[in-house]
């Protein structure tokens, strides 16, 4: 028996991952760097240095045009409305799905891939036959003072309809990985469901639900063919952020369209710099989770 103790107290020998030589370690290290360099690094380098070409003065000023801040005014609301309400949809759906049997589950994961699949300009046309002035829905919708189309509200239903996958795809596999038994046995010892969903659910899934949260709001905010479809591209009231970079440059306004551009990068800069502080700050909390 004490020989047996003291052969398995012993520490293990440090086995490396792989065996490949080092020189092939270091050139997949090169290649991935270049690879992120020509696809990533270089054209963020050029957006901004375009968009300073002229000085600081004058790609600010170009943002303090009536139609550039109209366009930021318009992508900030959209993404405040649509983030939420996928945020809403996509723990709803998880939580059908991961904790409930029932027959058709399987179409509606699919269905809710759909917008993956399908092109953005395909799911604005979509809109504008639903709601457009042509449409029955439509006609009666402008007759009463509330358009769909070329107004705010079809920018929503677009930009949430290209975006609702995101939260429910983040928050579904963690959700099965998790079961069902704390949430059998908090029920079992009284808890209402949505106690339940509060204090066992919630804080299982909370950083699911804050990558999915990101990229939600990322693709809101940069989302640019539903939205040039259902849009009509109006000066000033219905051109988001991406609408506005490509109609600066079509008019040959290269400072502004790659100054929003860059400010648009920026934007995601900053929902990713976010995310990594909360991934550094709670690092042990965050591999605890995915371990249970």
């Amino acid at each position: 028996m004490t020989d047996t103790l003291t052969i398995s107290s012993r520490p293990r020998a440090f086995r490396p991952a792989t065996t490949e030589p080092t020189m092939v370690k270091w050139a997949l290290i090169a290649f991935c760097l270049a690879v992120l360099t020509v696809l990533l690094f270089a054209p963020l380098f050029a957006v901004f240095d375009e968009a300073l070409r002229r000085g600081w003065a004058f790609a600010v000023a170009s943002l303090s045009e009536p139609d550039a801040q109209a366009a930021i005014r318009l992508t900030l609301l959209v993404a405040a409305i649509t983030v939420p309400l996928n945020a809403v949809f996509g723990i709803a759906a998880a939580w059908a799905i991961t904790k409930f049997d029932w027959r058709g589950k399987a179409w509606v994961i699919t269905l809710i891939d759909l917008p993956f699949s399908v092109s953005p300009v395909v799911a604005g046309l979509l809109f504008v036959l639903m709601f457009g002035a042509n449409s029955a829905l439509g006609a009666w919708l402008v007759a009463n003072g509330f358009p769909v189309v070329f107004a705010v509200p079809g920018i929503v239903l677009a930009t949430l309809f290209i975006t609702f996958p995101f939260v429910a795809r983040e928050l579904i596999p963690v959700m099965l990985e998790q079961g069902r038994a704390e949430e059998e046995a908090a029920l079992t010892l009284g808890a209402s469901g949505w106690r339940t969903f509060l204090t066992v659910t919630l804080p299982n899934i909370r950083w699911a639900l804050l990558y999915g949260v990101l990229l939600c709001n990322a693709r809101a905010m940069g989302e640019f063919g539903a939205v040039a479809v259902v849009s009509g591209k109006i000066r000033g009231q219905t051109t988001t952020m991406p609408l506005m970079i490509e109609m600066f440059y079509n008019e040959y306004l290269s400072v502004a369209a790659f100054t929003m551009a860059g400010l648009l990068a920026l934007l995601a800069f900053v929902t990713l710099t976010l995310k990594t502080a909360l991934e550094w700050r709670y690092a042990d909390q965050l591999a605890a989770t995915y371990r249970h």
